[in-house]
This record gives C-alpha cells, structure tokens and sequence, in this order.
C-alpha cells in the first residue's frame, strides 16, 4: 500500500493539533503549515495525496489555495474547512475546484469519511481512468463528447454536486453512471430514481424512509433512497418534477447531510453524493417560482450539459452499431448490419428523441428486415405505416378468420390486451405450421427475425 500523507493548513494551533491527531491515528503521514506561503512550499516539495485548508489565513485564504492548487498541483485534492452554516463559501471553494468542504465545529466522523474518499483518489485505478480517454458508457469519437468524457473524468474527482442537463434521451443517467463510477465511490451503490414517477404522497417515505406503523401500510421499517445511496452516488432524474414541499426537504437533507425517517424523532446521517438532471429549463422554473432558487443553487454547483444527438451526427455510425451487436446478444439472433444508405438517412434525421430514440428505431429495423442488412427504407424515418406495430394490429394473413377479440368493459391494461391477442396469434400460427418458426413467421406476414424478438419479449420461448 502506498505510504499516505496530507497537507493541513490553519492558523490556529488547536485546530492543527485536532487534525494532525485523527489523521495520524488513521495512518497518515502529516506536515501542517499556518499560512498560504508555507502551504504553497509544502505542496511542491512534498506532493501530499490530500491537502486541508481552513477558509481564513493571515496571507489570503482558502479558495486561493484551491485555485493555486488546480494550476501547480492538480493531483492533490484539497477540502475546504469554512465557518458553521456559511453555505455560499462552500459552495464558492467547490466552484473554484475543492474535492469537498467540511463545517466547524469539525465533526471526527464526518472528517475521517472525506479523507477516506479523498485518498482513494490516489489509487492507480482511478489515476488511470483520469489519464486514458476511455469511452466508457459514453461511445463517440465526435469532439463535443471527446469533451463530454474529459469533463466527467473532472468532475469524478470532486464531490460537488453536478446538474446534468439536456433534451430527452440525451443520455443524462449514463453521463451521471461515469462520474459515479470513475471517482472514489465506485465500490459504492448508485441509485437512480425518476422524481417524476413517484407519486407525491410518498415521496417523503421512499426519500427518507419510514418506521414501522408512522403510518397506515408502514407495516415494517423502510430505509428509503437516500440511506440506499449511503457511501456512493444518488442520482435525481427529472428532479424539475418535485414538488415545492418536497423541494423545502430535500435541499434540508442535502445540506445537513442527514435524513429524518417519517415517523422517527431522530436524524441518520448518510455519506452520499448527489447528481441531478431535467430536460426542463431549470432556471426559467426558478423565475416562475416552481422551482426553489435555494435548492438549484444548492444542485447546480457545476452545470455539466450533455450534447443532442443531432449536433454529434458522425457518432451515430458507431452508436448504431453497437446497439445493434447489443439486441442481436438479447434476441440470439445474427446481428443486422446498415447499409451506407441507412447511415445517411440517419445522419440526416433530427432525432428529437436523441439515443433513446436511435435506439427505438433500429429495434424496430431489426425485427422488421428479413436481410442481415437494414436499409434506409427499413428505418421507416419517411411516414407510412408505423413500425414496429403488433402482430395482433396487421392485416396480414395469418390463416384464421376468427373476429378480433372483444375489447373488455370498465379500464383495461392496453398493453395486457394487446400482448394477449398477440400471443394467441402466434401460438395459433405456430400450431399450424407444427411449430415450424420460419413458416409461422411467413403465416403471420413477419420476418423470420420479428418472430424470435416477438417469442423471447413475450416469454414464449
């Protein structure tokens, strides 16, 4: 294991001693400094693997180390030490570039979990990533996600809060997976959740959790998401989707760094970080006031954006291909090739949908060619019948005469419905043929291909 050692900076001799004990205790080496200029000769002479500033000094203060730190020292993360509840200097030292910040009093517990994560920094695995440009989740050779990549691998050695933005589809979550899996939390969980989709009333309770019999249907104690995420990264999708009362209690959670179960009396600390993303315009819902100002100044420490697809189009070869190696894994089938055609007719598409949307449509493609190639026309970009439509929708012969299925009374599940009709179809066509898939298939007006997608999304295997 390699020897550690950290730089602490403070004026006050107390504080030095408090420090250099528990960092001493924990096995690290230590060489304190009173002042900037001191600290600035320490650094260049000892390259320590961590360095810890108070915010006020008798030659300057805290952030200027920091900024002098990112130009002469970049590999040493630096964590700021700021006054009680002073939330606009942390957040100032994390802009200028702090790996993290910790309040004074300066609570042990909290102080050995940052520099636990601050020295994991230092391990060869993390220092290779922050060399090599490894595409990781994000693929493309295009220079705005060349620049996209370098800016997570930044942004995976801090812990400030990041706010993703960007249209649909774009691929926020994966982007907020890289910062998540390049930094010190890697051995962590990453929970994403969808703000969106969790109805309000239990918003509190699927947070923060809830203690057995806080209310009707607590029937055990439930640990929440942010206690999930303890040690590792939460990721807010779609966070624009919060409610104003949710907002008040979320921004008290991040800030405090602790959560209150409903029903409990007492506060849990958690260790997380927290990545944010809406492809709503954040600071015109602030305007309006359905946004809290407070809490997006408090998410949206560093704004990272994610790029449309359209504006990377020499990408989408590359894209296509791998999701098209990807559904021919899922489906065991021979991945399907596109022409050069079908490349520039998706070259040339808007893709408001962005990946999610690339990858909707080579799914249909995939299913609907009978050939190893996909052409432009099989892309279906150019209007007509829509793709992808159920067995159970074709007008297709599939050597029955039987009237469609009678649509339930009262609210049915569509999907049910539908899937159920397209069961029955495929099962009557597959006894037809005695179970001969390539006749089924031609029975049905499908490919061959569509069939063995259609079997395996159905459980029919």
């Amino acid at each position: 294991m390699t020897h550690q050692t950290a730089l602490i900076v403070d004026d006050e001799p107390d504080i030095r001693d408090l420090l250099e004990i528990t960092l001493t205790r924990m096995g690290i080496t230590t060489y304190t400094a009173p002042d900037l200029t001191t600290a600035r000769a320490l650094l260049e002479q000892h390259k320590p693997q961590l360095c810890l500033t108070d915010m006020n000094l008798p030659d300057g203060n805290g952030i200027d180390l920091v900024h002098w730190i990112q130009q002469h020292t970049p590999c040493t993360p630096v964590a700021v030490i700021t006054a009680y509840g002073n939330m606009d200097t942390a957040i100032e030292s994390l802009k200028a570039g702090a790996f993290d910040f910790v309040s004074k009093p300066v609570e042990l517990p909290r102080l050995r979990e940052l520099v636990n994560s601050a020295l994991k920094l230092s391990e060869p695995k993390i220092q290779d990533s922050a060399e090599a440009d490894e595409p990781g989740l994000l693929l493309g050779e295009s220079p705005q996600i060349r620049k996209l990549r370098n800016q997570t691998r930044k942004l995976a050695r801090s812990q400030a809060p990041v706010f993703i933005s960007g249209e649909s589809g774009s691929g926020k979550e994966l982007v907020a997976r890289m910062i998540h899996m390049q930094g010190p939390r890697a051995d962590g969980p990453f929970i994403a959740v969808n703000c969106g989709a969790i109805p309000s009333e239990l918003m509190e309770s699927e947070f923060f959790g809830h203690k057995k019999g806080s209310f009707t249907g607590a029937v055990e104690n439930k640990e929440g998401l942010f206690r999930s995420a303890n040690g590792g990264t939460l990721f807010l999708d779609e966070v624009a989707d919060l409610p104003l009362a949710m907002q008040v209690k979320l921004l008290r959670a991040i800030q405090e760094k602790a959560v209150r179960p409903v029903g409990d009396t007492k506060e849990v600390p958690v260790d997380i970080r927290v990545l944010s993303a809406t492809h709503k315009n954040l600071p015109e819902l602030v305007q309006e006031g359905s946004f809290r100002q407070d809490l997006f100044y408090r998410i949206n420490v560093i704004e990272l954006a994610v790029p449309p697809l359209r504006e990377r189009a020499e990408d989408i070869s590359l894209l296509a291909d791998h999701i098209l190696q990807r559904i021919a894994r899922e489906y065991e089938c021979a991945p399907a090739k596109l022409t050069p055609g079908a490349i520039e007719r998706l070259q040339g598409y808007d893709f408001p949908g962005n990946v999610r949307e690339l990858e909707n449509i080579l799914e249909r493609a995939f299913t609907l060619c009978d050939e190893d190639f996909i052409d432009a026309a099989d892309l279906h970009l150019g209007g007509g019948a829509i793709p992808g439509t159920p067995v159970s929708e074709r007008s297709s012969d599939t050597g029955t005469s039987e009237a469609p299925a009678p649509v339930p009374e009262g609210e049915i599940d569509l999907e049910g419905f539908l899937e159920n009709i397209e069961r029955q179809a495929i099962e009557k066509a597959l006894e037809a043929t005695r179970w001969n898939k390539t006749a089924a298939a031609k029975r049905l007006g499908i490919s061959f291909r569509a069939l063995r997608y259609r079997l395996k999304k159905l459980g029919m295997e």
